[in-house]
């Protein structure tokens, strides 16, 4: 089986998140959300090649001041890998990120961006050195007992102390008959360098809507697969879970959501010609999570007509007026002026999406 590594993009709420999860049953027999095969994490503008990797820091011991590093989510991650094809097992493990284009991608990634090439074989095309500290991190990560005295790593043994180099030469030889993965994983290791495996998949994805978003560069992209989850339009295959989900106004059930979101999605489609990037701001299933197989319109409020009026049709209300305004005229000039005809909108959107 080979690694995937691939981003998904889509507008908000399309389920890329739910696609995630089914990759990884389905593709790379990880079940749903285990935490032994899988570490997830969210990029965002605060988020560091430090939060990735890992970074040392203060320990309060008694009356002293100790420092720890922290494995960050990558080396977590690599470290159970290597693990794995240490013990011989044909698992395979997965990176999941979450908002990759939130932060800064390149940044965050480093030296472990050249890492993302790989040959035929799932593994790593290059392999990249890394610092002592994340070396331990990653022994660490592997349940070894590294320890740092006089400047050298060593791996406790019961009671003894072996140099790390010397652990590494031991192990290679050890697995080179039987297990040439294992071996090979000490074979990096012994130079304090890194790749990524072949049982190590990597899956991301994008918002394409977010305004707030870091640039990817050509170069970053090209190392992906890509993947576009489509928005709900006409004749789309409903959820099973949103089949029976309905619009709630007043205590009255008022239709099918599902029949709301192809409407809502049939009108942005209608003024492509004001809208920029209009497959950005299409809305997905999910775009509103139902609750006890319902939608009320607090929800439409909070979420949908707030995302309409300052996100899709920031620039130019008049589609939204036209929309509205037959047979009478509609000027929309705040916020509050489509709040008070939400009701009526729903009802024509609900209209468009039977169509």
């Amino acid at each position: 089986m080979k690694p995937i590594q691939k981003i998904l993009f889509g507008s908000p709420g399309t389920g890329k998140s739910y696609q995630i999860r089914e990759i990884a049953r389905d593709k790379l027999g990880i079940p749903l959300d285990d935490t032994t095969h899988t570490v997830k994490t969210v990029f965002h503008p605060e988020y560091t090649y430090a939060d990735f990797m890992g970074k040392l820091l203060p320990l309060t011991q008694g009356n002293s001041v100790i420092y720890k590093f922290y494995p960050g989510h990558f080396i977590r991650i690599l470290g159970m890998a290597y693990q794995g094809l240490i013990d011989g097992k044909k698992d395979h493990y997965l990176l999941v990120i979450d908002e990759l284009n939130r932060g800064n991608a390149a940044a965050i990634f480093g030296t472990v961006f050249q890492l993302l090439d790989r040959e035929s074989d799932g593994w790593s095309s290059y392999e990249v050195d890394i610092s002592e500290m994340e070396l331990v991190g990653l022994l660490e990560a592997m349940r070894l007992k590294p320890i740092i005295q006089d400047g050298t790593i060593e791996i406790k043994e019961g009671k003894t102390k072996i140099p790390c180099e010397d652990f590494c030469q031991r192990r290679k030889e050890e697995l080179a008959t039987n297990n040439s993965a294992g071996s090979r994983v000490f074979s990096i290791l012994q130079q304090r360098r890194i790749n990524i495996p072949h049982n190590l998949s990597i899956l991301a994805t994008i918002n394409t809507s977010d305004e707030s978003i870091y640039y990817l560069d050509s170069a970053f992209k090209r190392r992906w697969d890509w993947e576009y989850v489509k928005a709900p339009i006409r004749d789309a295959s409903i959820p099973e879970e949103l089949r029976d989900v309905k619009l709630i106004i007043d205590g009255d059930e008022k239709g099918a959501w599902s029949q709301y979101i192809v409407g809502i999605n049939e009108l942005i489609k209608s003024n492509h010609q004001v809208i920029r990037r209009i497959e950005d701001k299409q809305i997905g299933w999910w775009f509103i999570k139902p609750e006890d197989d319902k939608v009320d319109l607090d929800q439409v409020k909070d979420k949908l007509m707030f995302y309409l009026w300052d996100s899709v049709f920031a620039r130019d209300k008049r589609p939204i007026e036209e929309f509205l305004s037959n047979p009478n005229a509609v000027k929309l000039t705040a916020y509050s002026d489509f709040l008070d005809l939400m009701q009526e909108f729903m009802r024509r959107v609900g209209d468009l999406g039977k169509k």
